[in-house]
């Protein structure tokens, strides 16, 4: 009887190699973990930037003339900017490397923040959508480097781990940011500040990614052409944003636009106490999203972690829609709808193993791409419903909240069901397709 062949151990070996496909350098691993923490820091400022807006909004209203729903729009308007930006920030990578975008983006987004202190609607808006398209480099560059320069068999923990780096930038901007505001830091210089710091770290990036990167995909805009049309047109790439936006939804737009006003208005919790209870979901994130992707690399395999989740995922947002508050000890639910969401990242590593490695960059933009589309398409639309449900006393109550966010939980079980056809990408599916093949 045959005896069947070994899997093959994953070596590490990151390098970057000339247009001609020819070994160029080496990176060593000390380079590679640094460049990959210095765009993890920048996602975690710009997660900051995109979550503040939540525990500041009469602050904002106020400065800027609209009410609560504007504010919220304005706000949403960062995924404006993050969304479309996302495929540009793709085809940055792998045309020219982390090092000659990401800093560039780095200080667009950090003039976003300037321009958003500024204290008026128009200069407002404007400034929430430099944020988002210079802050979308972040993720794509950070997990374009851990996917380029570490082992497949630790990709979904790295990018697990990217996430966490901005999921502890959102709780930050809830966590850290609602008691400053509240102890009287005015909120324009809190942008002022952050947005000078955010420039620092533009510096920062530019000195510490590492140099002369030239890579085997930079051959022009026909292979930039040619990945987008084979990502696109790869139907588990449409599979993985759509999976990815329906389950990022409950974080994106229910917690960090509306979680701590939904806290006052359906539950009476004053200021701090909601501030502290919605950042419990960034920071179950900060949980969840390593853990999920150790589990998925430990068990070989992506889809039963995203299945089972998300289960867990749609359980909690239910019972923090519907059910006593009274039941658990605060802060548990929230933490675990944070650790469970944080599935929403597995799709990321799923995206990158079912399309050509030269084209890493450009399938991490479209799933970045489809996934924030819903929160900048649907943003608005959960704003105007809540609107229209309060009626002319613009006060909101609980079961206007049930009633606008419902709908989440039909989004988390059409992810649940879009999994089941997504084709298994893990480790240990490629070793059973490797055996067989060479069986045959």
């Amino acid at each position: 009887m045959a005896t069947q062949p070994k899997a093959p151990k994953a070596t590490f070996a990151p390098v970057i190699v000339d247009q001609g496909g020819q070994l160029n350098k080496r990176v060593s691993m000390k380079i590679a973990a640094t460049a990959w923490l210095v765009a993890a820091i920048y996602y975690f400022f710009q997660y900051v930037l995109r979550s503040a807006p939540s525990v500041m909004m009469p602050q904002i209203s106020a400065a800027f003339g609209t009410t609560m729903v504007s504010t919220a729009s304005i706000a949403g308007l960062f995924y404006y900017g993050y969304s479309p930006f996302s495929l540009v920030a793709g085809a940055g990578m792998d045309r020219f490397g982390p090092r000659k975008v990401v800093p560039i983006a780095a200080a667009v987004a950090g003039f976003g923040a300037l321009l958003f202190a500024a204290g008026n609607s128009t200069a407002g808006s404007v400034g929430r959508l430099l944020q988002g398209a210079g802050g979308v480099f972040a993720p794509v560059g950070a997990i374009y480097i851990a996917s380029e320069y570490f082992p497949p068999s630790q990709a979904a923990t790295l990018i697990g781990a990217t996430q966490m780096f901005g999921m502890a930038g959102g709780a930050a901007g809830q966590f850290i940011v609602g008691p400053m505001i509240a102890n009287g830091i005015a909120w324009a210089t809190f942008w002022k500040g952050l947005g000078i710091l955010i420039l620092v770290i533009s510096v920062a990036l530019f000195l510490l990614l590492p140099k002369n990167e030239t890579y085997e995909s930079s051959s022009g805009q026909q292979s930039i052409t040619q990945g987008f049309c084979l990502v696109f047109k790869n139907p588990q790439s449409v599979l993985c944003g759509l999976i990815s936006g329906l389950l990022f939804i409950p974080t994106t737009i229910f917690d960090m636009v509306w979680g701590v006003r939904y806290l006052q208005d359906a539950h009476g919790l004053d200021y701090a106490s909601a501030v502290f209870r919605t950042a419990t979901v960034p920071l179950g994130w900060i949980i969840g999203c390593p853990l999920l992707g150790f589990l998925s690399d430990r068990i070989g395999r992506r889809k039963p972690v995203i299945i089972g989740a998300a289960g867990l995922l749609m359980v909690s947002l239910s019972w923090i829609l519907f059910g006593r508050t009274d039941v658990f000890p605060r802060y548990v639910i929230g933490l675990i709808a944070g650790i469970a969401s944080g599935s929403a990242m597995i799709p990321y590593t799923v995206i990158k193993e079912a399309n050509p490695p030269q084209f890493g960059g450009i399938a991490t933009g479209v799933v970045n791409f489809l996934n924030f589309t819903f929160s900048a398409l649907l943003g608005p639309l959960f704003g105007w419903l809540l609107h229209h449900l309060s009626g002319e006393s613009g006060a909101l109550q609980l079961q206007h909240y049930q009633i606008a966010f419902a709908p989440l939980l039909l989004g988390v079980a059409i992810a649940i069901g879009l999994t089941c056809f997504l084709k298994e990408t893990g480790l240990k599916a490629r070793v059973s397709i490797a055996i067989l093949k060479s069986e045959a």
